[in-house]
């Protein structure tokens, strides 16, 4: 659990080698990250709102989907294979008195991305906030090793799927309502090991502010939150045991994010609060200013 007192989040010394399968379960994390939002301070800035956030069985995902029910949303969940993680998320949201739908999806498919867009707006009723957030990446020290379905599935699920999913929220969202891409530092900075990856989140970047520039006369909002370093299920099961210790080390913080402290970068975006901000590109990576180790 969080705790108000950041200087108690693990440091990056703190962190230890851990080597999961992949797809990793966040149950299975031995040093779990923070999603739960314990210490949140909600004010009601989607009360009435329906969100579809994909990713949202773990990590980020799970904490974005946790903060936007504290601030009255109801959340689809979207995810690909993690049935249990996805249902612990579903239990999170409805604690918060929200209702939650979980929708298991593949991004990469636009008619399956039609399909839980259709099925959000059935059963809650409407959309307002869409969050693209599912990811696939792996590492490999030699770009010419990268196996042709290996940059396939990348750019699949990491653009393509954010486009689909866009596509079909269209049809439903209108003036006020909000799109919040994740991106990632590593798209401006680059990494030698997750070339196909950081090519991807770069053209979040770019999709980003162009769907935003696009959108703006009917007053929908696209923005993206770019996190460093955080400690997600993603990063025992794909980064090498080197990478894993120390994890964060390189920031000016010197530590991993937690998904908890990102969440409230996409209540900004998706409520009120942003109403003046599209096309952005929110830096949340506790002082990751290039990708020098």
């Amino acid at each position: 659990m969080a705790t108000e007192d950041q200087e108690k989040r693990p440091m990056a010394a703190d962190m230890k080698s851990e080597q999961l399968p992949y797809p990793a379960k966040q149950t299975d994390m031995r040093q779990q990250p923070d999603t739960d939002l314990s210490n949140y301070k909600a004010a009601g800035k989607l009360q009435g709102k329906v969100a579809l956030i994909t990713g949202a069985d773990s990590g980020i995902g799970r904490a974005v989907a946790i903060a936007f029910a504290k601030e009255g949303a109801d959340v689809a969940i979207v995810y690909n294979t993690n049935a249990d993680d996805a249902e612990a998320t579903r239990q999170a949201v409805e604690k918060e008195g929200s209702r939650a739908l979980v929708l298991q999806t593949d991004v990469r498919s636009a008619q399956a991305c039609r399909a839980a867009v259709e099925r959000t707006v059935q059963e809650l009723g409407r959309l307002n906030v869409l969050v693209n957030n599912a990811a696939f990446q792996e590492t490999h020290e030699r770009f010419e090793d990268v196996p042709e379905d290996v940059l396939r599935r990348t750019f699949d699920t990491n653009i393509l799927g954010y486009m689909f999913m866009t596509q079909a929220a269209l049809k439903h969202l209108q003036s006020g309502d909000a799109i919040v891409n994740s991106g990632s530092i590593v798209g401006q900075t680059g990494h030698p090991i997750l070339v196909e990856y950081t090519a991807t989140k770069g053209a979040i970047h770019a999709f980003t502010k162009s769907l935003a520039l696009q959108l703006g006369e009917r007053n929908i909002r696209v923005n993206a939150v770019l996190p460093g370093p955080v400690w997600t299920p993603m990063i025992p099961s794909t980064m090498p045991k080197e990478e894993v210790e120390n994890f964060g080390h390189e920031v000016a913080l010197k530590r991993p994010g937690q998904p908890e402290e990102l969440a409230p970068a996409y209540v900004l975006l998706a409520s009120q609060d942003g109403s003046f901000m599209t096309g952005s590109l929110v830096h949340v990576t506790g002082g990751k200013m290039s990708s020098d180790e």
